[in-house]
């Protein structure tokens, strides 16, 4: 692989950008040319990042704006809220910075998201990059607009699709990386495979010894086959009108389970992996899949390091949970079901069905 691998998303009026994947990009200056003039630059980021990398962007940076600021703020999904969106309003306002002010999301998908909605909000849109310092931000929330913040009552249910201007993944940020956030970006990975791509899921599953020991070949080609297909799906439906729903598998249960336990107690992709699970068992007893698909992804799922076995918070409070998801309509529960290998699809599921897959797995 070269320094910088390049991939483009298509997006309607001149909004394109670029997502470039590599190692070393964010000590090389050609990472940060081109993109917008402005008098000041912000990097958001996190009291873990801010002191392995802010730093080195910031001086990277101010080669480019005679400003460079840096917000920085709690670590972890519960601090994904209002506060911490405040906090970065508060230092924009408070230092009177303009609407050519760009802002850089140093971090994970959490810093992702917040300094996204951020820069959709402030001043009814600023310029934002993505540099993203995780597994799951590198393959999945760096990539695509999506941009909020938490509600306890749901994930996600407040923000924006806000595109950035660039995105920047430097591999080696991945050397610093927990291995329970590392196992915890692999289910974002995984979850391309059934979705869009049956090859790739054989793939992970013959180079998953290799991802988890942060081999850089296999991370490059893991990350970059991820951000294609994401690119392909966004460029062709933005808004997830309908297509982009696909990216959602795992997602419905799994956002369930991190609002009914409290934001944090289970990492994101910890939850998504669960949830993928249980939507393969769901697309089984649907007449969809065989159950040794189930088999197939339950157990690469926990050779990721991820948990299978969803928290017991009953039946009703499941049903409760999911349906305040974002792709639930009139009320209707629809998850992204498995309807062939490399292809899924929007699928409205009765309760009682839903109901018996989480018995099946303790969870009812």
């Amino acid at each position: 692989m070269s320094a910088s691998d390049t991939i483009r998303i298509h997006l309607p009026d001149d909004r394109n950008y670029e997502i470039r994947i590599g190692t070393g990009l964010m000590d090389q200056a050609h990472s940060w040319q081109g993109l917008p003039k402005a008098g000041a630059a912000v990097i958001v980021t996190n009291v873990t990042v801010a002191p392995l990398y802010a730093q080195r962007l910031r001086e990277q940076l101010s080669a480019i704006y005679p400003r460079v600021d840096v917000v920085t703020l709690p670590d972890g999904e519960q601090h994904k809220d209002w506060a911490s969106l405040n906090r970065i309003c508060d230092h924009l306002l408070g230092e009177a910075l303009d609407r050519k002010t760009v802002l850089f999301a140093l971090g994970g998908g959490v810093i992702g998201d917040m300094t996204g909605f951020a820069a959709a909000i402030y001043m009814r849109g600023v310029s934002f990059v993505q540099v993203p310092t995780t597994l799951l931000a590198q393959v999945d929330s760096s990539v695509g607009g999506k941009t909020a913040i938490n509600h306890p009552l749901g994930k996600n249910m407040i923000g924006a699709f806000y595109q950035p201007v660039r995105v920047i993944a430097d591999l080696d940020t991945l050397d610093s990386l927990p291995d329970r956030e590392l196992s915890a970006g692999l289910a974002e990975v995984i979850k391309y495979g059934p979705i869009a791509d049956a090859g790739f899921l054989t793939w992970i599953e013959d180079n998953l010894d290799a991802l988890r020991a942060r081999d850089k070949r296999a991370l490059a080609h893991a990350v970059r086959r991820s951000c294609e297909i994401k690119a392909q799906v966004v460029g062709q439906d933005e808004r997830e009108q309908g297509l982009r729903a696909i990216l959602n598998f795992g997602h419905t249960i799994g956002h369930a389970i991190e609002a009914g336990l409290g934001y944090g107690a289970w990492l994101h992709g910890e939850a998504v992996g669960c949830g993928m699970v249980l939507a393969a068992d769901l697309s089984h007893r649907l007449g969809l899949m065989p159950s040794q698909f189930v088999d197939r992804l339950r157990t690469v799922i926990e050779r990721a390091g991820l948990p299978v076995q969803p928290p017991r918070l009953g039946g009703e409070r499941y049903l409760q949970l999911m349906r305040v998801d974002k792709k639930a309509d009139a009320g209707a529960i629809r998850f992204v079901l498995i309807e062939e290998l490399g292809r899924a699809g929007l699928h409205a599921v009765p309760d009682a069905r839903i109901v018996e897959t989480l018995a099946a797995y303790g969870a009812a």
